[in-house]
């Protein structure tokens, strides 16, 4: 096989070698993604095991294909941030099953298929201003961060709506949910020491990134999860299966096999939905898939070197189509929106330059399906570190927005604080472009804002009237 004719390496100066141990730098910073998505989308009810095998098959068949359709070294598989807004939005906020999440999410990656054939995305893109959509990512972030310390017990319900981890607090809220009635008490053997171990962890995580180890948020959730396992060994760490401690040892008992796929596979339904709702839905799914991706293919394409004079990504429909099949394709597996990683940085830093890069990547998300057990068996303080650190590296978007014009910097702001305050990214969405749009209405500045902003302002308060 003759690879240089089919990736074209020596037009873009680099070799087999630096394609696969870039592939492998990539993976390494991606496979966090293993443990963390079952971790997610399992708190809908959706079945763990299922939703690891669709999570690494969806980030094969996505790398693959942008290897095919665009011969970029960046890798895909199902987001953070968009699987935040799948569990915790749509299907504990909002109350719908994780199976009208997953028809939502099929139909974003349709409808993304067809904006990316027809360049429709363009005028949807050029529509939002900058700001906005830094804030975005920013209020993502920060709503990410959140979710980790809530998954870690760092944070808890409390007096003062929220506080740090109190263990007579918590016992007090878990008395609070048995309506009186008889429930098991947490100890420090269980809740306790994990909330320790997670401290302990983000500070470990931190360490790696400053020190900018490759696969540091990885190897911050296998040292935490490590750290774990001595602990349950050594006594401190006692498993308490009612609350949802099990033991961190992963279970090989039925062998190296891949966990089965028909619980969850293309289970779709739009039962108990509103039309309107599942449209807001559907469009929070794709304004978030459609600007993280263009951010991050921007983005590490210019660090690639890869942008040409005009500031442009040549080939950018074939890695957007790549990403709206990955992500249709996703949906019929039974996991979230699937999107291109910031993280596929790392293996461009390392000399990646070419879709070698992306199948060596698929490649090793296809081998990491008969590890489940191990990725299975990492629990979620284990993990919590790595939303945290995700989020730092997303917060980062806040320097360039600009707050000194304040018609640009306060629905910025709101955008950003709803997210988290709000527990929904759809919110802090809609309450950024509806800001942005009555803002600069009504202090004479209207020319300067798309009539698109407007269109989805007017939809936006249709909604709170209507739903």
């Amino acid at each position: 096989m003759n690879l240089d004719k089919i990736f074209h390496l020596k037009e873009n100066n680099t070799t087999v070698k630096t394609e696969i141990l870039a592939g492998i730098t990539t993976f390494m910073t991606m496979a966090y993604i293993l443990a963390v998505n079952p971790n997610v989308l399992s708190a809908t009810g959706m079945d763990h095991g299922a939703v690891f095998t669709a999570t690494a098959l969806a980030a094969f068949i996505g790398t693959l294909c942008m290897a095919i359709f665009a011969n970029y070294p960046f890798g895909l598989a199902p987001g953070m941030g968009l699987n935040a807004y799948f569990a915790y939005t749509v299907v504990i906020g909002m109350g719908y099953s994780w199976e009208v999440a997953l028809a939502a999410v099929l139909a974003e990656g349709i409808i993304f298929i067809l904006l990316s054939l027809l360049s429709v995305r363009e005028a949807i893109f050029n529509a939002i201003p900058y700001n906005l959509k830094k804030a975005v990512s920013v209020g993502i972030g920060l709503f990410i961060a959140f979710i980790g310390l809530q998954n870690a017990k760092i944070v808890i319900g409390g007096s003062t709506l929220l506080q740090v981890f109190s263990l007579d607090e918590y016992n007090h809220n878990l008395q609070a949910t048995a309506g009186g009635g008889e429930y098991v008490a947490a100890t420090m053997n269980d809740v306790g020491i994990t909330v320790i171990l997670a401290i302990i962890g983000i500070i470990i995580t931190g360490i790696l990134v400053v020190k900018n180890i490759k696969g540091n948020i990885l190897w911050g959730i296998l040292i935490t999860w490590m750290l774990g396992i001595i602990c349950q060994f050594a006594g401190l760490y006692i498993p308490n299966p009612d609350l949802g401690f099990y033991s961190l040892l992963p279970d090989f008992s039925n062998g190296i096999s891949i966990p089965s796929l028909s619980p969850i596979f293309a289970h779709f339904s739009l039962k108990g939905v509103p039309v309107v709702e599942f449209i807001v839905i559907v469009f929070a799914f794709l304004f978030v898939d459609l600007f993280d991706t263009l951010g991050t293919l921007i983005g590490v394409s210019s660090k690639a070197g890869m942008l040409d004079e005009n500031g442009s990504l040549p080939r950018i429909k074939g890695a957007l189509l790549a990403d709206a099949v990955a992500t249709t394709a996703g949906a019929v597996l039974g996991t979230s929106t699937t999107t291109t990683f910031v993280e596929s940085a790392s293996g461009v830093t390392e000399g990646g330059r070419t879709g070698l890069t992306a199948v060596t990547t698929a490649i090793l998300f296809g081998l990491a399906l008969f590890f489940s057990p191990i990725f299975l068996a990492i629990p979620s303080f284990a993990t919590a570190p790595a939303l945290v650190i995700v989020g730092f590296y997303m917060l980062g978007a806040v320097t360039d927005i600009d707050f000194n014009d304040a018609a640009e910097g306060i629905p910025a702001f709101i955008c950003i604080a709803a997210m988290p305050f709000f527990y929904s990214i759809s919110e802090g969405i809609s309450m950024g472009v509806i800001s942005y749009a009555f803002l600069n209405l009504m202090t004479g500045r209207a020319k300067k804002v798309s009539p698109v902003m407007y269109v989805l302002a007017v939809l936006f308060i249709l909604k709170y009237f209507l739903i």
